[in-house]
């Protein structure tokens, strides 16, 4: 059985027309900090929360703690 994984940044609202006009190495604002942690999500459902670090060239994900189902409800 295959699981799909996402791993979730930040968020932002950009008008379609703005999203558009986008080209390459566009800079996207997202709503959160670079202390932040981030949502690990399998098939769509929050599973943890974790943190991004850069090992060689390699972006890695490190698990912190469960997800809180209301706490991500909540941020959308």
């Amino acid at each position: 059985m295959k699981v799909e994984v996402s791993v979730i940044l930040g968020r932002c609202v950009l008008p379609m027309h703005q999203l558009l006009k986008m080209g390459r190495g566009a800079v996207i604002p997202l709503d959160t900090g670079e202390s932040d942690s981030l949502w690990i999500l399998a098939a769509g459902h929050p599973i943890a929360k974790g943190d991004i670090s850069v090992d060689e060239e390699r972006l890695c994900v490190t698990v912190t703690e469960a997800a809180d189902v209301n706490e991500y409800n909540a941020v959308e």
